[in-house]
């Protein structure tokens, strides 16, 4: 009898993504992204395989509010864009309406203004830095140096009453002279960060920990970083040497001396380097400022804009019809079509005013970098570990305020 012989058939199962990848949301709430933002991120254990980027948890429809309010009031909104660095989203929408109804400034407000600007953006690179510095371990040097944003914020507060939401500055120029207050604050801040910033830099900027933790940390080419039109430190850090300041000039920044720093490999590190570098120039330009302050008014002669004196409103009609309707917006505006740009703590921040010759703006587009920037994300931390997406996010410096707007 013959004996039956039995195949042993071989079954070949293949592996999903869903059995390969698991699934890891960083974010919307996650402490390690210093925003409301979220991240899905597809992992194969440690490695980021994909990455799918998620905004607006946080979108206030700024654009459109902005188009139903008078120019004045649209700068509080201009505050809670890039809040680390207010005043300079303030003076960026003051330049684009003083363009547009083409004012004159005097040359001593601008120098008021460069000098805001430039501690805004010190106040702004201290927070980015340090940051990265507390995700890579090393607390010491973010408690030490934040003590002089504070004081940053003192001079913000001795000048306009507010410390982070400023609302500092007027189109046209300043409502009034600094007091002595504030100039005691600037020269306070201006003997002590110096050797601060120094003190932070031996610190880190040579620490063999901290280098070998953000080299080829998060990198991005040149040609890729223009492709996505980024702009600022995080594009100088890819070895491009465009600055709004120069490329641009506002504000009377081509009366100063100072350098662009640009890095070589667009990594951590680069970033990291361009801003320590860029607080140092903050620092010359504003020592320049003080020490050729011209002479003249802090406000340009528009009288449409500019508030009457109190001793004239309380006693004068006139006076008081004139305030109530430059504060209530009662003022028309030319018709015309206008894009103003400064150099924001992390870019190019634009406006795109189109006006109708109402006494709102028809049209109002914000320039936000860290919009851009964010669109990037997943393509710079694709096959990276989980623990540099972190730093890889510190050091863009996206601030959800402006990403969401």
């Amino acid at each position: 009898m013959a004996k039956k012989q039995h195949t042993k058939t071989e079954t070949h199962h293949t592996v999903t993504d869903e059995e390969k990848y698991s699934t890891l949301n960083l974010g919307p709430t996650h402490p390690a992204t210093h925003g409301i933002f979220q991240n899905v991120l597809k992992m194969d254990g440690e490695i980021i395989h994909d990455a799918v980027p998620t905004i607006g948890y946080i979108h206030r429809a700024f654009e459109k509010l902005a188009e139903r309010r008078p120019y004045a009031q649209i700068t509080p909104l201009t505050d809670r864009l890039n809040y680390c660095s207010s005043p300079i989203n303030n003076m960026g929408w003051h330049m684009t309406v003083e363009k547009l109804i083409n004012a004159d400034i005097p040359k001593r407000a601008e120098y008021h203004r460069v000098i805001i600007m430039e501690l805004s953006r010190i106040a702004d690179h201290i927070i980015c830095n340090t940051i990265i510095g507390q995700d890579t371990g090393a607390t010491t040097g973010f408690l030490y140096l934040f003590q002089w944003r504070e004081h940053i914020y003192d001079i913000f507060e001795s000048i306009c009453g507010a410390r982070l939401t400023t609302n500092i500055s007027r189109i046209g120029g300043f409502d009034r002279d600094w007091s002595k207050d504030t100039w005691d604050k600037i020269n306070f801040f201006m003997n002590g960060f110096e050797k601060a910033l120094n003190e932070f830099a031996g610190l880190l900027e040579r620490n063999r920990i901290f280098m070998d933790r953000t080299i080829n940390c998060g990198p991005i080419s040149a040609d890729m970083a223009l492709k996505y039109s980024f702009t600022g430190p995080n594009l100088r850090a890819a070895g491009v040497d465009y600055d709004v300041r120069v490329a641009t000039p506002y504000s009377s920044y081509h009366d100063f001396d100072f350098i662009i720093p640009v890095g070589t490999s667009g990594d951590t590190y680069d970033r990291f380097m361009v801003r320590q570098e860029e607080m140092r120039q903050s620092f010359s330009i504003i020592r320049q400022a003080m020490k050729n302050m011209p002479e003249g008014k802090m406000h340009a002669d528009i009288p449409d804009f500019y508030l009457p004196p109190k001793e004239q409103v309380y006693n004068n009609m006139e006076a008081l019809i004139y305030h109530f309707k430059i504060v209530m917006g009662e003022t028309d505006i030319p018709v015309g079509e206008v894009y103003h740009c400064v150099e924001g703590g992390n870019g190019e921040l634009g406006f795109y005013l189109i006006s109708d010759g109402g006494r709102t703006p028809f049209r109002l587009h914000f320039r936000r970098p860290c919009f851009i920037y964010y669109q990037a994300y997943p393509e710079m931390i694709k096959g990276s570990m989980l623990s540099d997406a972190i730093i890889t996010m510190s050091s863009m410096n996206v601030i959800a305020g402006e990403l969401d707007a």
